[in-house]
């Protein structure tokens, strides 16, 4: 019975296709999770094509940031969701790895984003990463640091708190709730490195901002940002 399930899967396959990840209607090009229809209307910020922006803006008077961008506007219902939801809680690692090659070719091309030198994503308590099975920002970083050929450093950074889910609130909440979450774990990687750090949902900024606290603690060390969504409010 074992050895016969793959061929049973294939058979399933051929009347149940593998269908894009953010319509579920139609199938996507070979070795592709977004569909072409998908690719042309999902929401494009084209933030990466100007210095200022409101992914910046949203760090002005808080923290430096060189660049910051992301791939998707975010809206609750739309198609971006959807991406992120298969990502995240559906086991669909792919995703991750092809949203990150797509805006990898994008960032390559931008002039504000051409000194970056070292990919860092932002990290998960090993709890949830071992409950997950992967980190998410990771893959993106993944997809991006493949096509920009950069390295990544999964490891740089570490959650050091288990934190409750920002998801329900406030903007204050948020930052109170990752203020002293997050830690340095290899000092040495980062001295000196023009850092794109790296998640899939920018919302309030209080993740990142805490991660980039940590990372220009470090000599030398700058920081650039870039997610897949952007949300806005």
């Amino acid at each position: 019975m074992i050895t016969t399930l793959p061929l049973i899967k294939e058979f399933i396959g051929l009347f149940y296709p593998n269908l894009c990840v953010a319509c579920d209607r139609n199938t996507p090009v070979h070795g592709g999770v977004i569909c072409l229809p998908c690719q042309y209307h999902l929401p494009k910020t084209k933030f990466h094509l100007d210095r200022e922006n409101p992914f910046t803006d949203r760090f002005w008077g808080r923290i430096p940031i060189d660049a910051g961008a992301a791939l998707y506007y975010f809206t609750k219902g739309g198609r971006t969701q959807k991406l992120i939801h298969k990502l995240k809680y559906d086991g669909k690692r792919k995703v991750g790895i092809k949203l990150g090659n797509m805006y990898g070719q994008m960032l390559k091309q931008s002039p504000y984003f051409s000194q970056v030198n070292l990919i860092v994503p932002v990290p998960l308590h090993p709890r949830k990463k071992q409950k997950r099975g992967y980190n998410q920002s990771d893959l993106f970083a993944q997809g991006l640091a493949d096509e920009m050929e950069i390295p990544r450093a999964p490891y740089a950074l570490k959650r050091l708190e288990m934190t409750e889910t920002q998801t329900r609130k406030s903007q204050a909440e948020r930052f109170a709730n990752v203020a002293a979450a997050f830690a340095v774990n290899k000092p040495n990687v980062l001295k000196g490195k023009h850092v794109l750090l790296v998640d899939d949902v920018m919302t309030t900024g209080a993740t990142m901002e805490a991660c980039a606290n940590q990372i220009l603690s470090c000599e030398g060390a700058r920081v650039s940002m870039a997610t897949i969504a952007f949300t806005e409010y």
